[in-house]
Formats: C-alpha cells, structure tokens, sequence
C-alpha cells in the first residue's frame, strides 16, 4: 500500500480499541454476573409481576439490559475484529485489507447500536460507577472505531 504514514496511526487506535473492547466486555460480563446472582427470583407457586421484564438487572435502569447485552456482544466482535486488524497492519497490503474493514465496520456498527442504548440509559439515570464507564466507554469507541476505518481505508492512497 502506498501511503504507509497512516499505518502507525492504525496501529494505535487498534491497539487502544481492542483494550477499550476488553474492558467493556469485562465490566459488561461483570454486569450479567452480578443480574444472574442478584436478580428476580420467582417460588414454583408464585406468578410472575405484571410488568416483569426478562432482561433485568438489580444495578441500572430499565435499559441496562439491552445496554449491557448489546455492549458485550459489541466488545466481543469488536476484540476479535481487532485480531484482523493487527494481521491488516502487520502485512499493511491490499489483501489484508478487506477481511480488517468488513470486521472494523461490523464492530463499529455494533458499537453504535450499544451508544445509542447507552444514551437512553444516560437519559433514564438511576446508574452505578461501572455502568457509567461502560458508558463512557461505549461512547468513545464509536468514535474511535470510526477513526480507525478511516485510516485504514486511508493507507489505501
């Protein structure tokens, strides 16, 4: 590829995206631990309560669920994307490039469906420390994510 100037800058957002996926799996896999050790317990004899949601977190609000589940699934496919991109940025060839971008935009979509969910959730309030940062998390990586496409698709030049 003939501009190899953007190759460092991709291998740094890569290498800073794949820890930003890692940690929102992790506190994301927090979450799911602590909604299945904590969460609605129902006796044989008893009904369920009219407005029982199946995805329900102790921690959080009403969009912790579907915040948390799709920030896992986000950072899982996002970690993995990441293992192309490095195979993209150490080979920094035509070949290497559409398996890095078609994972890239996959996680990055991902990503944004997980941002707009943690949106609402920042909109509903009612959230802990490691939610937030989630949160935070899930925000910047739509962000950088994008970025990262870009310089890849970048090198192309």
């Amino acid at each position: 590829m003939a501009n190899a100037g953007m190759r460092p800058v991709a291998g740094l957002l890569l290498v800073l995206n794949f820890c930003m996926y890692i940690i929102v799996a992790a506190v994301g896999g927090w979450a799911i631990n602590h909604a299945i050790n904590y969460g609605f317990f129902i006796g044989a004899g008893l009904q369920l309560p009219a407005h029982f949601s199946p995805i329900y977190f102790p921690v959080g609000n009403a969009a912790t669920g579907f915040f948390v589940i799709f920030a896992v699934i986000a950072g899982v496919v996002g970690a993995a994307s990441a293992l192309a991109g490095f195979h993209h940025v150490r080979a920094w060839n035509a070949e290497s490039l559409p398996a890095a971008a078609s994972a890239g935009f996959i996680a990055w979509t991902l990503t944004l469906l997980a941002m707009g969910l943690a949106v609402k959730e920042i909109e509903l309030h009612g959230r802990n420390a490691r939610l937030i940062c989630m949160e935070s998390f899930t925000i910047i990586l739509s962000a950088t994510q994008l970025f990262y496409l870009l310089a890849i698709y970048g090198g192309l030049r």
